[in-house]
């Protein structure tokens, strides 16, 4: 009712005004104070019902102002200050609605995306079917322009997507079959088939549409001050206007004293800067979870990191192989990508996917048996072949695995031993690897001011100081558990406002712990994402860099308007109750400042 009320009593009360003028320029006398008083009175009615409601609630708004100046001025006759004000009030609350939808347009392009329904296959045919009825397992159709409705796999063919919407790229990725494939994803090639690998509601465009509309209720902290300064500006407001009249016995300054002390700098800048900030965010695919948020991204001091998944990439990757004379390394990873599509084995399937990474053709497997843990024996084009740790793979073969691993094999990393037709063939090693340029966004992020960052990992102490080596950390704490992980949170704390960064169930309680919790949302656990204040949709954690940035832009912003605006409304009071300034001309100013206000704070849009 609101949006179509708001927008009525700004066209109601603008025609009123010119047709007043055009009255009060030739028509008889009194029409246009008249007119001017009649398109005032439904604004001051809406007003008044909207105070008491407020009143009945227990806030004491600074709508008041408004009404007060309104009645104030039609009291001693100032019907066209009246009139000026009431647009002022009725355009503002208009021009209020858009700021903050042009300022959430993406976040709302999120939540207007959800695709209500799927095609499913059953049966050899194609029905539409609610999202709510889509199990794991279903096979999906998703046609050019689809939005992926839940988390799953490429079922067949090539998937080229469009994920600009969750991460910000502007590039599309394209997912080969066995692919996993994010919901919320825009299918920008030709139609392809999906394995259902969640419901919905589980599902990660599901998780982020639920923390988007959080973020849309949430208020910051400067938002809840800006309401406590406005009680202070209503008691100074009416205070300088009673003075005025008091000591120049003149209730026309004391008009002009309350048409131009509309506080709109103090209501409508805080949200209306902060709520830009998010949106912008948005876009780059960081999610803030609301001012309160992003206001405290703006203050930290401190950083707690996790390792694995944030600080490393969080998954085995092959650093090195060694296969014996007369077998390549393709050959070597062939006969144990092979055998180990048979397996669900994490590291039985990063090996698949690094032979399908190289192209390399792999045999159909037969005769598997799986020694949960140890690894697999089978047959690979007829050949007897055996995958899995040295001891495993020593047990069952002549061979010692140990001549083939290198010396200098970091701590942490995984021997997968292969052997073929009895012997020993080569050794596999994988390892967790740290991220590209983990060391320039440190020495960024100790431009930004960020004085303490701090290593806390549940691994090894050799594996901490192996991953952290050449870094520019402060402290590493290794082998933590969650509640350590809390201490060391809490620890930092003297050192200013602190961020942790990590994406596992078990840095979920430090990330609720600290001032603010950023999570790696793309891999990372569910549990994280919800504990978290800010969630980074795409798997880089240097997007931890522009989260910062805006957080500060938009703040600044936000104060710089509320300081601006109500440094000009406060000189505008004191110019009026001198006498300078009489009402119509301080209503005018009053609403000039206003849209200044609110279009300076939507500069927090912009990068």
């Amino acid at each position: 009712m609101q949006r179509l009320v708001r927008p009525g009593l700004a066209v109601l009360v603008a025609a009123g005004l010119a047709l007043g003028v055009a009255a009060w320029l030739g028509g008889p006398a009194g029409w246009a104070d008249a007119i001017w008083t009649a398109v005032t009175l439904p604004v001051l009615l809406v007003l008044v019902v909207e105070i008491v409601a407020s009143l009945r609630r227990g806030d004491v708004g600074l709508d008041i102002v408004a009404a007060l100046s309104m009645s104030a001025a039609l009291l001693v006759g100032e019907a066209l200050a009246a009139a000026i004000v009431a647009l002022m009030y009725a355009g503002g609350q208009y021009l209020e609605a858009f700021a903050e939808r042009r300022a959430r347009r993406d976040m709302t392009a999120l939540l207007s995306r959800v695709p209500r329904t799927a095609l499913r296959h059953r049966d050899g045919a194609l029905e539409e079917v609610a999202l709510d009825l889509i199990m794991p397992g279903d096979r999906l159709l998703l046609r050019r322009g689809d939005v992926v409705p839940v988390d799953g796999v490429v079922a067949s063919g090539v998937a080229v997507l469009d994920q600009s919407a969750l991460t910000g790229e502007a590039l599309p990725v394209k997912r080969a079959a066995g692919e996993a494939v994010l919901s919320g994803s825009t299918n920008a090639g030709d139609a392809f088939d999906l394995t259902a690998e969640h419901r919905a509601a589980e599902s990660t465009y599901a998780g982020v549409v639920r923390l988007v509309e959080a973020a849309q209720r949430s208020r910051a902290p400067m938002a809840r001050l800006a309401d406590r300064y406005a009680l202070m500006f209503l008691g100074i407001t009416v205070a300088l206007a009673a003075a005025a009249w008091w000591l120049s016995s003149d209730p026309i300054r004391a008009v002009a004293v309350l048409v131009v002390a509309t506080p709109c700098p103090l209501i409508l800048a805080v949200p209306v800067a902060l709520v830009s900030g998010l949106s912008r965010a948005a876009k780059l695919g960081i999610l803030i979870k609301g001012g309160k948020a992003i206001e405290n991204l703006a203050r930290v001091r401190a950083l707690v990191i996790d390792k694995t998944g944030t600080l490393t990439v969080g998954e085995a990757r092959i650093v090195s192989m060694r296969a014996v004379a007369g077998l390549s390394e393709d050959a070597l990873l062939r006969f144990a990508a092979s055998l180990d599509q048979a397996s669900k084995h994490i590291i039985g399937q990063t090996l698949v996917a690094e032979a399908q990474r190289r192209g390399l053709s792999l045999a159909v497997p037969a005769e598997v048996v799986e020694t949960p843990g140890e690894g697999l024996v089978g047959l690979v084009d007829g050949h007897s072949v055996i995958v899995g740790g040295l001891h495993f793979v020593a047990s069952k073969t002549a061979d010692g695995g140990t001549a083939l691993l290198p010396r200098d094999r970091q701590p942490g990393a995984l021997a997968v031993a292969v052997a073929v037709d009895g012997k020993l063939a080569g050794v596999i090693v994988l390892a967790d690897k740290l991220r590209a340029g983990t060391e320039q966004l440190l020495s960024a992020l100790r431009a930004l001011d960020i004085e303490r960052i701090v290593l806390a990992t549940g691994d090894r102490h050799d594996v901490a100081r192996f991953i952290s080596a050449g870094l520019s950390l402060d402290q590493v704490r290794s082998e933590l558990t969650p509640d350590q992980k809390i201490l060391v949170v809490l620890s930092e704390r003297k050192n200013g406002p602190v961020m942790m960064i990590g994406d596992g169930v078990n840095d979920a309680p430090a990330l609720a712990a600290a001032d603010v919790g950023v999570a790696m949302g793309a891999k990372g656990a569910a549990a994280s994402a919800e504990a978290a204040d800010v969630v980074l949709l795409v798997d880089q954690l240097d997007r931890v860099l522009p989260a910062i940035k805006i957080a500060r832009r938009s703040r600044a912003i936000a104060l710089q308007s509320v300081a601006a605006g109500m440094g000009l409304s406060v000189l505008a009071m004191v110019a009026a109750a001198l006498g300078y300034l009489v009402p119509v001309e301080g209503a005018l100013l009053q609403e000039a400042i206003d849209v200044a206000v609110i279009f300076n704070a939507l500069r927090a849009l912009r990068g």
